[in-house]
């Protein structure tokens, strides 16, 4: 099990993104290859590259977050994010983890690997560990802001598929993401969407939620279209570091009046656990689901926990082979539509 990780991409590269690469090898026995400027991955890597299975890949070029993604993938075609992608293509590696320009990742991974047959278009998962029983997950979070009905059929069928196989939820419930819960509710998109989601074999449509409804897990697959699903996103994470900032001044507050660990009165309220849960650190990034390869972009500001948890999802989907899985199960779903 070889994992590329993007030792270029993101705020903390490369420091955290080799120290949580050396933490995932240890923790979930995979190899990891660190793509990225030799001279200054063998400095930080280190002893690591014969001790943890840890291996370098050499790519001279970065692309940047303010660069026009689809520019810089046909300029910079020796940067970190082309050549993980290409690595999965060739077949040296299972995945491919990055928390460089989301962008680039997408269009990379489309020109790269290709969409998976009958996919119309691929989406972004976003696992969001909300509740202790299960988590839900959100589709599209981020990769297309326009969409057909049919996207978003398909976006449904994609996250049952990784619900089913990645977080071992065997019937899970699809929700349509709308401004009411009533089938007349929404605009023309999600209206015309909730009635091919009705008729859609295979899936267990529980019919329109609104956006409370997310926090309640009242679907395990909330289907949105990438626009809306992104601004969903960065409002739960605006919302998560804020509620963390607080928590965490509380916890000062009370260690240094009472001599009593902040960490302690949290877990001692119930809170512990969910700080962690909301914690976009905890869940490692989000997955490109719908083309031909195993690829999760992580967040930009990802430091060494979050890669970790990145390459241990990537790890999961490589065992599940959900590419794969997502493939056959997209083209069974065409074929009986017809």
């Amino acid at each position: 099990m070889i994992i590329a990780v993007d030792a270029a991409g993101g705020d903390y590269a490369p420091h955290e993104i080799v120290k949580g690469a050396v933490k995932a090898a240890d923790e979930y026995g995979v190899e990891v290859v660190l793509v990225g400027k030799k001279k200054v991955l063998h400095v930080l890597a280190g002893r690591h590259l014969r001790e943890k299975g840890i291996s370098i890949v050499s790519a001279s070029q970065v692309i940047e977050p303010n660069e026009m993604p689809i520019k810089a993938i046909r300029t910079k075609t020796d940067s970190s994010i082309v050549v993980g992608i290409r690595l999965v293509k060739e077949g040296k590696a299972a995945g491919f983890v990055s928390a460089g320009n989301t962008g680039a990742v997408l269009g990379a991974a489309l020109f790269g690997l290709g969409k998976a047959k009958k996919v119309e278009r691929p989406a972004i998962a976003c696992i969001m560990d909300i509740t202790p029983a299960t988590p839900a997950l959100l589709i599209d979070a981020g990769a297309n802001v326009e969409c057909r009905p049919s996207h978003l059929v398909q976006f449904a069928e994609m996250g049952v598929a990784f619900s089913r196989h990645v977080l071992g939820i065997s019937e899970p419930r699809v929700g349509l993401l709308s401004n009411g819960v009533e089938e007349t509710k929404g605009n023309q998109l999600v209206q015309e969407s909730y009635q091919l989601l009705k008729k859609a074999k295979n899936l267990n449509f529980i019919g329109s939620i609104e956006g409370h409804d997310i926090l309640k897990v009242t679907a395990d697959v909330v289907v949105t279209d990438g626009f809306t699903g992104n601004i969903v996103l960065k409002t739960i994470e605006g919302m998560s570091e804020t509620f963390l900032g607080s928590a965490r001044q509380l916890g000062h507050v009370v260690s240094n009046a009472y001599h009593f660990r902040g960490r302690d009165l949290l877990r001692d309220l119930g809170l512990g656990s969910w700080v962690n849960r909301i914690d976009y650190r905890e869940y490692g990034g989000a997955c490109l689901l719908g083309v031909n390869g195993n690829i999760i972009i992580a967040h930009g500001r990802s430091q060494a926990k979050t890669i970790k948890n990145a390459i241990g999802i990537a790890k999961h989907m490589a065992e599940e082979n959900m590419a794969e899985v997502i493939k056959e199960e997209i083209h069974e779903q065409a074929s009986g539509s017809k």
